[in-house]
């Protein structure tokens, strides 16, 4: 444990009392920030319930019902498009621009969700202990939570846009299941996170230690809850459960017929364990990174120590975490995805044993794989015996077979990455707990100051994994991705609006890292150790 080396005695100055001013300042700012949400929330959960109308009602997906000459024009070029330009097949760019601003939007909410858990740790500690240092450490990362928190949200919005313009039939067949879902993330999570982030942020000397720990809970849990709904959306999309399809006149549609079916759909529960694990990670390797640099540079080295003998507990857990749900899921993937499971690991035979490869390059045209495998592997993990058959890709049509090279590739990187991260927080272990050295272990430090990337790296191959894994399906086994498309986009329009979005997030990652950068150069403030002092 850290001692408490900071205590400088028994000071004259008088407890400061909450303001009662200032207090209904912070909760009117919490109810203006949580009306604000709901309202950026909740029309796109609404449009999905109502069915997102972009397109004539004539319009059914297909050329043949469409009467209106704007309509035929844009399925014309939709075909003309296929047929003569791969390229600038909508399809292909529609996913390439909803895969980038996933892929930027999920940098930063698992440090969100990380951060969270690891502030309730923080603060309950000052909370228990009354030592200044851990709330200077609360205050610190506070920061850093609240820049992570406001990309989070403005990147989030814009899935929702692309929702309704570039898979306007998607939206139209899953309105009930996916609006249903999203509601319950505005009412669940982004109401809780939002009525409690004002007081998070400006309550420090409005409210007593014990309800400010209450706030820093609230908003802790409003970020899981967010992610509660937003996995057991696209888990539905990979395993669909309760529902069943009606058959209108012009457009199908699936409608909810068990809500508790949807939520606990076969994959939801795994997924969201992996995907928890995978945020505390993310967000702990994030903090002794920090805190390692600060060790190399020979700066808050009180603050630094208390920061990474917190976040290497945390990392230790969520790397091994990782370890157990990641199997646990792809038992999941084995039952219901046989075709994802087979591309993952590149097994071609119809049904024999497979082996699972350390690393390897795919010959597709060959159904073979250049590389090293450990044979009877996924047999084993699979179906608990070396010898058992797996299902391969030749059991499947080509036409339901998933990209094998980018699948293959993501997830043995990810599997990579995730064995070096447990392998560096058990080293970090052993050099803090057992030899005691690993503050002045240079190289080791070092490691862990560029082993920020790897929690961030791994998430983002997973996710890539299982979203391309999934394909050609965008609802599995029910509705194919070339069927979710905006008939009246070109893909002149997607192509446009993709160069403009990279442009954005380009702009605002730079301006992140610049200011994640200025917060961690210029440390933990001082005054925070004095107000800590004074409250205590």
């Amino acid at each position: 444990m850290i001692d408490r080396t900071l205590s400088i005695g028994e000071r004259a100055t008088p407890e400061i009392k909450p303001s009662r001013n200032g207090l209904r300042l912070a909760v009117l700012r919490a109810f203006l920030a949580s009306v604000l949400a709901l309202l950026v929330r909740f029309p796109f959960a609404l449009l999905f319930l109502e069915g997102v109308e972009l397109l004539p009602p004539q319009w059914d997906g297909g050329p043949g019902l469409c009467h209106l000459p704007s309509c035929r024009t844009g399925a014309d070029e939709v075909l003309s498009a296929r047929r003569w330009h791969p390229a600038m097949d909508p399809v292909f760019l529609s996913r390439v621009q909803f895969g980038l601003t996933i892929a930027f939007h999920y940098i930063y909410p698992p440090l969100s969700i990380g951060l969270g858990g690891m502030l309730v740790i923080m603060e309950s500690l000052y909370v228990k202990t009354r030592n200044p240092l851990y709330q200077q450490l609360t205050r610190f990362w506070v920061r850093i939570f609240a820049l992570t928190f406001a990309l989070g949200v403005a990147s989030g919005v814009v899935m929702e846009f692309q929702f309704g313009t570039n898979w306007a039939m998607y939206s139209r067949f899953v309105g009930d299941v996916f609006g249903s879902a999203l509601a319950a993330e505005g009412i669940f999570a982004f109401f809780l996170e939002s009525g409690f982030l004002a007081l998070l942020l400006f309550g420090w000397d409005k409210l007593g230690p014990r309800m400010h720990l209450f706030s820093t809970t609230m908003v802790a849990l409003g970020a899981h809850f967010s992610a509660i709904w937003i996995v057991v959306a696209d888990s539905w999309m990979q395993t669909p459960a309760g529902f069943h399809v009606v058959e209108a006149a012009l457009r199908r549609r699936a409608e909810i017929t068990d809500f508790w079916a949807v939520v606990f759909n076969p994959s939801s529960v795994v997924r969201l364990a992996h995907t928890l694990v995978g945020a505390w990670s993310a967000a702990a390797f994030f903090v002794l990174s920090v805190s390692a640099y600060y060790l190399l540079k020979r700066r808050h080295q009180e603050f630094a120590r208390a920061s990474m003998q917190i976040a290497l507990i945390v990392a230790l857990v969520a790397s091994l975490g990782s370890l157990v749900t990641g199997h646990s899921s792809g038992l999941v993937v084995a039952q219901h995805q046989p075709a994802k499971l087979a591309a993952m690991e590149a097994h071609f035979p119809a049904a024999a044993p497979a082996g699972m490869y350390l690393f390897g390059w795919v010959k597709e045209d060959e159904q073979r794989v250049i590389g090293s495998s450990i044979p009877g592997m996924l047999s084993l993990l699979a179906r608990g015996d070396a010898s058992a058959p797996v299902t391969g890709l030749s059991a499947f049509p080509p036409q339901d077979r998933p990209p094998v090279q980018p699948v293959f590739q993501s997830f043995h990187a990810m599997v990579a990455i995730g064995m070096a991260l447990i392998a560096l927080a058990l080293l970090g272990a052993i050099f803090l707990w057992w030899l005691g050295t690993l503050h002045q272990t240079r190289w080791l430090l070092w490691l862990f100051v560029f082993a920020v990337a790897g929690p961030q790296l791994a998430n983002q191959l997973g996710w890539f994994t299982a979203e391309v894994g999934r394909q050609p399906w965008i609802v599995y086994g029910v509705m194919r991705t070339t069927e979710g498309l905006s008939r009246a986009v070109t893909a002149g329009q997607v192509l446009g609006s993709l160069v403009l979005f990279t442009l954005i997030y380009l702009l605002l990652f730079v301006l992140f890292i610049f200011l994640l950068d200025q917060k961690i150069r210029h440390g933990p403030l001082a005054d925070d150790l004095e107000v800590a002092y004074r409250r205590r």
